[in-house]
């Protein structure tokens, strides 16, 4: 059987694939290995936010941790996102909590910190009596989504891909 293969293709033939073989398998040996962007986020976090500390990553989420914050999280690549930041914190947030969601959120999305502590004070504080426990809004081209519980409030921040 090896006979009549051989025979069927041409010698020039078998020598050209081989040849792509090879060089098809030194182009991928050869790339260099590059960093996905949560970990470059994280990692850009880390240098600039004093006392936050990158914890694990687990799929496309990378946990963080800082004392203001009881849960800190960057996720990646979603279905309608590109960036999610995710923030706990107590039911009735520190100022620390604001600064630290305001300049990760900074950082994470390219906006001013300003900006940004602007609107997840405001998401955060617009939920009460009258607007319930889960607030949506949008501020300066970034999606806020806050809900509160009994004990805890969080706050996600993200950009569309169409931002």
């Amino acid at each position: 059987m090896i006979r009549r293969l051989r025979r069927r293709l041409p010698f020039s033939l078998r020598t050209t694939l081989s040849g792509a073989v090879l060089a098809l398998g030194a182009a991928f040996a050869t790339a260099p290995a590059h960093a996905d962007q949560c970990d470059e986020i994280a990692k850009v976090l880390a240098n600039q936010i004093d006392g936050l500390k990158v914890s694990f990553r687990a799929a496309n989420i990378v946990y963080l941790t800082h004392p203001a914050a009881k849960e800190l999280s960057l996720g990646c690549r979603g279905q309608n996102y590109s960036i999610e930041l995710y923030a706990k914190g107590d039911r009735r947030p520190k100022p620390d909590f604001y600064s630290l969601v305001g300049s990760a959120a900074a950082l994470a999305f390219t906006v001013t910190k300003d900006d940004t502590t602007t609107g997840s004070a405001r998401c955060l504080k617009r939920m009460g009596l009258l607007r319930g426990d889960k607030v949506s809004m949008r501020y300066r081209r970034l999606n806020m989504e806050c809900t509160r519980t009994k004990t805890e409030a969080s706050i996600a921040i993200t950009r569309s891909r169409d931002d």
